[in-house]
């Protein structure tokens, strides 16, 4: 996952202001107990963070593969 399509993704599912606040405040046990941010900055993939935050905010299964893709209909 490129890092556009991870905060494409992030802004689809949660929103601008709330994706931006969750990954800077929403702290990732299964990451070291970092935030989405402090994670991307240790050098986490963005996929992994991506994957942490859909499991732990409970994102239904079915939007976690293939977000942040654009749309090949467009």
């Amino acid at each position: 996952m490129k890092l556009s399509e991870f905060e494409r993704a992030i802004a689809t599912e949660f929103g601008e202001v709330q994706g931006r606040v969750l990954l800077r405040d929403h702290v990732l046990v299964e990451l070291g107990n970092r935030t989405g941010e402090e994670a991307l900055a240790a050098g986490e993939p963005a996929r992994a963070v991506w994957l942490a935050l859909c499991r732990d905010l409970d994102v239904p299964r079915e939007r976690w593969h293939g977000a942040g893709r654009p749309d090949p209909q467009r």
